[in-house]
């Protein structure tokens, strides 16, 4: 590709103003210079999310965090060929290299989507449909939830575009309440770019059930609810999968929560501590998740399985699951009042990143 500006981050920046860059480049990398242009460093999206979950400051300077570093960036020299280039993303375990002239400065950086053109997401996605929506009625009476309009369309069809933009070819979507809502507006899944097929539960299987009805397959599985808006980064978030080397993955979000009363820490009848409206702060499951093989083998065909079952089932086993934090826009419309919020942030184009 052609260096823009955007993809470069000067020396006195810090962790945020990486982060933006990267949000605004969407090549998953921001490269830190000096005033001549000069690699100092590179920052990755990976690397960004990291850092959330280990609760560092956004504000943490760049040049102190480069100057903390024990390794260089790959880099290559501007006239490098793709075989070279490809050789070294696989050697150096990355997707992005930095093309630098004789006075190594950035005037290039090649990228594996660009080096390799059928660079597709090598995985498939499931949908979970099969709610009943009963917090929304009377809105889901005759309607399954994930049909329920945003913006004149199913929230199903946001979520399919979003797979197809992504990369992702083979959707299976779960279904029970209401299924020839679902199957009748999508069909064989070609009118939107991609191939739909159907997985029916009987009877309901709990959010993890019914990936015991697929095929098994070398490659992980997208697993995503049904009624969920968001414009979380699947490649990002597979990238990570992979990096990690996990059996499973997790999408997570940041929940702050004030409790508005003074918090009291007891033994027995003795008060030891007292806080002030205390701010609590965890991370939450988005009901977005990578699973493996290993994991996918310990969902038992026809059995009702939930997804916390599922990640301890792992953990038990010995397997890996990684938290992947999401920093995009994120809503689940499982409620009215979150319904409204998500067609309000349609229409005002907080959802589609067009504000």
């Amino acid at each position: 590709m052609t260096l823009d500006d955007g993809l470069l981050v000067g020396r006195d920046g810090t962790l945020r103003d990486a982060m933006r860059c990267i949000d605004a480049n969407t090549t998953g990398i921001a490269l830190v210079v000096d005033g001549e242009r000069r690699l100092l460093g590179t920052v990755t999206d990976g690397e960004i999310r990291r850092a959330i979950l280990a609760d560092v400051d956004l504000d943490t300077s760049l040049e102190g965090l480069l100057a903390a570093r024990t390794e260089s960036p790959a880099t290559a020299s501007l006239g490098t060929g793709p075989a070279e280039l490809l050789q070294l993303m696989t050697e150096r375990e990355v997707r992005h290299v930095p093309l630098l002239d004789a006075a190594g400065g950035v005037v290039d950086v090649a990228l594996m989507t660009d080096l390799v053109r059928e660079y597709e997401l090598p995985v498939a996605a499931m949908v979970m449909a099969g709610g009943f929506g009963t917090r929304l009625l009377p809105l889901t009476q005759g309607t399954p939830k994930p049909m329920l309009p945003v913006g004149g369309r199913p929230v199903l069809e946001h979520i399919v575009d979003q797979l197809r933009a992504s990369g992702i070819r083979q959707v299976s979507v779960a279904t029970h309440y209401r299924p020839e809502a679902i199957s009748e507006h999508f069909g064989d899944g070609s009118r939107f770019g991609v191939e739909i097929s159907y997985v029916h539960e009987n009877e309901p299987l709990g959010t993890a059930g019914a990936l015991g009805l697929l095929e098994e397959s070398d490659e992980p599985l997208l697993v995503m609810n049904g009624d969920i808006l968001t414009r979380i980064d699947l490649r990002a978030m597979v990238e990570f999968h992979r990096d990690h080397r996990a059996d499973m993955t997790v999408a997570v979000r940041r929940e702050e929560i004030e409790i508005p009363y003074g918090v009291v820490t007891i033994a027995g009848e003795r008060v030891l501590d007292i806080e002030e409206k205390p701010l609590i702060r965890h991370f939450s499951s988005a009901g977005i998740y990578l699973v493996g093989q290993a994991a996918r083998r310990l969902v038992e065909p026809g059995r009702h399985l939930d997804m916390p079952d599922l990640i301890r089932r792992v953990v038990g086993s010995g397997g890996t699951v990684v938290s992947f934090p999401l920093r995009e826009y994120w809503i689940d419309i499982g409620r009215v009042e979150e319904y409204d919020r998500a067609r309000d942030d349609h229409s005002n184009g907080v959802a589609t990143g067009e504000t």
